[in-house]
């Protein structure tokens, strides 16, 4: 790997992810190009080069990485047929681009998951609305989207046949409903040399309306056999792939104590927020390190900690504005990261707040006031 000043890492999305991954790339002298079809995308404003087009058009997506030396995706949906040219030219491309052509298809995803005896929860696969006829002994269900779902797009929770009115009549998985105990996470790094680690769980709890993640916490409200078992699945996930980069396994812990995976993401991830302030190394310079081939960072969890994600108010949409920062401030571990997005919407993640504690219980407290009072309002 070349001397850090020189290397030039090109980010395939603008979003505030990869915001965040290069507020922590700046730490390395690591120069940061950008591909975003928004102007304003959160990236534009600290990338060291932010290039316009889209994600999907593989022009825009080769030209792009032809200018970098490793080349990286905040974002599933992107062209893999460019970064698959651009990496059999001998560009470094992590993730793989044929694994995130993989995981951008959650039929396949969960067709994989069947392959390598991951336990995941039963699934059927069906081409149009019609077919739904054909599975009711299935009933209930969750129909996703096997392409293009996001933030809880994509995803529509059939209990009964009067359900079927609102079901996609696109490609889609059906995926048998589980009694959930627990809804969490584990995000794994791994490196060129096949070096990994993996984060310590962290527990997730969803926005009833709009089906995303409201609220995380770490640790987990798990044993330490679940743990370790939720760990191990995690870590033979992304073996198994041969991944290079941060991987996040999105799993559910059902009333029997077994551990399903859910859904996979190839990319730093909402679930990890809470590891730049909690976590020795954050996910972001875990990702860098994964990438560029250096030893992975000690993921141990120092303290409790409570991360709240900062949510579009509904009924306000345009220029944003945050009422109740000066109170959340005043918070001991109140830690705030707005992502620069100039305009909201309903739902949409403006931000998050981290909080850290000695205790859990007391995080949790905190994070209440915070949800309570900071509001992104137009």
């Amino acid at each position: 790997m070349k001397h850090y000043e020189t290397i030039k890492l090109g980010i395939v999305g603008g979003g505030q992810l990869g915001r965040m991954l290069i507020q922590s790339a700046i730490n390395y002298n690591i120069a940061t190009h950008v591909l975003d079809p928004d102007n304003d995308a959160p990236c534009s404003g600290i990338a060291n080069k932010f290039y316009h087009g889209s994600l999907t058009d593989f022009d825009a997506v080769y030209n792009f990485g032809k200018n970098a030396d490793v080349i990286t995706i905040e974002i599933e949906n992107v062209n893999c047929e460019a970064l698959i040219q651009l990496e059999e030219e001998g560009k470094k491309v992590f993730p793989q681009p044929k694994i995130v052509r993989l995981i951008q298809d959650k039929g396949l995803q969960k067709e994989y998951f069947k392959q390598q005896n991951i336990p995941t929860a039963d699934f059927r696969i069906i081409e149009l609305k019609e077919e739904l006829q054909q599975h009711k002994d299935f009933l209930p269900f969750f129909m996703k989207l096997r392409k293009g779902g996001y933030d809880g797009r994509g995803v529509q929770h059939i209990k009964t046949e009067t359900d079927f009115s609102k079901a996609f009549d696109k490609p889609s998985v059906l995926e048998k409903s589980v009694k959930v105990k627990e809804e969490i996470s584990v995000i794994v790094a791994r490196n060129e040399n096949g070096a990994v680690k993996a984060f310590p769980p962290v527990g997730m709890e969803f926005h009833p309306e709009a089906n995303l993640v409201e609220l995380l916490y770490a640790p987990a409200n798990i044993n330490v056999e679940i743990a370790a078992k939720a760990e191990k699945i995690a870590l033979k996930v992304v073996e198994s792939l041969g991944l290079v980069g941060i991987l996040a396994i999105e799993m559910f812990v059902n009333e029997n104590d077994e551990v399903l995976v859910n859904e996979i993401a190839p990319r730093p991830h909402n679930s990890g927020h809470h590891t730049i302030e909690a976590n020795v190394v954050s996910q972001y310079e875990q990702h860098l390190r994964a990438i560029l081939n250096l030893p992975l960072g000690d993921t141990t969890l120092r303290c409790p900690a409570v991360m709240v994600n900062l949510l579009g108010e509904e009924n306000f949409e345009g220029k944003a504005i945050y009422e109740g920062m000066t109170q959340v401030l005043e918070i001991p571990g109140v830690n705030v990261h707005l992502y620069g997005k100039r305009n909201t919407k309903p739902f949409r993640k403006m931000g998050h707040v981290t909080i850290i504690d000695n205790s859990l219980e007391v995080a949790k407290e905190k994070a209440k006031i915070v949800k309570e009072t900071l509001k992104v309002k137009a």
